[in-house]
């Protein structure tokens, strides 16, 4: 294995299991902003994330890419559609904190993988050994039997899962580095988002800037947590298969699994554990087999 591809692999997933361990306990953050609506949460994490990632340009001393890539049309549509796919994730999952549906993020970030894989097989032409496949068919099982006993139609699991899979795989074509592009996106829901801050305030229905020192404080914050996971996902997304990538967000909704039930007392069946245990399962052999070969991810990845 060439050493360039060998560090570009570790790095790969370094920055994805960092990415998904803060995605992963994210929940504890959006909790803390109850008051707020959803709406006003996501329109906050916009402006604010915009800031950063305008500031980070600025000390990198590439503020002066975003010129040429504005305008590249095609890679300027390709950033449109990231853009939409992201906000909509982001609302959902915002909303589902809120309603108390952690279980169904966590639900929809277990199909996610098996998105991912889909849209590789597909569009990538990335291929599975028979290990990896047995691996998605049990993580399959798992996630059936969680959406099967879950007593209604899961269209929270199922609006994230497909959103933040078609993200990955847009933004895997994109030939934009990651700090640029995340700035794109965010700069091109920033107006929208400035715009019902400000209408918020002006209606007296914001929770910025008031009486509430909590949201003075945390609503801001939520740039930082929105900014810095998203980078690291990109940069891993664009070293790692598809496939990979996938299993790596296991870690995320486990965690998220682990603190609807533990910390927010969601309810947990017998059959919901039998899930976990198939899904789990198939992390377990998609790793084994990945440490035997001592190649975790695909010859398809670029810098």
């Amino acid at each position: 294995m060439p050493q360039s591809y060998s560090d570009s692999s570790r790095q790969g997933v370094i920055y994805g299991l960092i990415a998904y361990t803060i995605w992963g306990s994210v929940p504890i953050f959006f909790k803390a902003l109850h008051g707020a609506t959803p709406l006003e949460i996501v329109s906050h994490r916009v402006f604010w994330s915009l800031g950063f990632l305008l500031l980070l340009l600025h000390y990198r001393r590439q503020l002066g890419n975003l010129l040429p890539l504005l305008q590249d049309r095609a890679t300027l549509r390709t950033l449109c559609g990231t853009t939409l796919l992201v906000g909509t994730n982001w609302l959902v999952f915002i909303f589902a904190i809120m309603h108390g549906e952690i279980l169904q993020t966590s639900l929809g970030y277990f199909i996610t993988p098996l998105v991912n894989v889909l849209l590789g097989y597909i569009f990538l032409r990335e291929r599975l050994n028979r290990w990896q496949t047995l691996s998605v068919f049990l993580a399959a099982i798992g996630v059936l039997n969680l959406t099967f006993q879950h007593g209604q139609f899961p269209w929270i699991a199922l609006v994230l899962a497909g959103t933040f899979g078609l993200y990955g795989l847009l933004r895997k074509q994109a030939k934009v580095e990651a700090t640029v592009g995340l700035t794109v996106e965010t700069g091109l829901l920033a107006p929208i988002a400035l715009g019902y801050i400000v209408f918020l305030g002006l209606t007296g229905q914001g929770h910025f800037l008031i009486e509430i020192p909590r949201l003075n404080v945390l609503l801001p914050l939520a740039g930082l947590v929105t900014a810095i996971p998203l980078l690291l996902f990109v940069a891993a997304a664009r070293r790692l298969q598809l496939a990979t990538i996938g299993f790596l967000q296991y870690i995320s909704p486990s965690l998220q699994f682990l603190l609807a039930v533990g910390l927010y007392n969601e309810p947990f069946s017998h059959s919901q554990f039998t899930s976990f245990l198939f899904i789990w399962a198939g992390l377990g052999i998609f790793s084994g087999n990945a440490l035997r070969k001592n190649n975790p991810v695909s010859s398809h990845c670029s810098d």
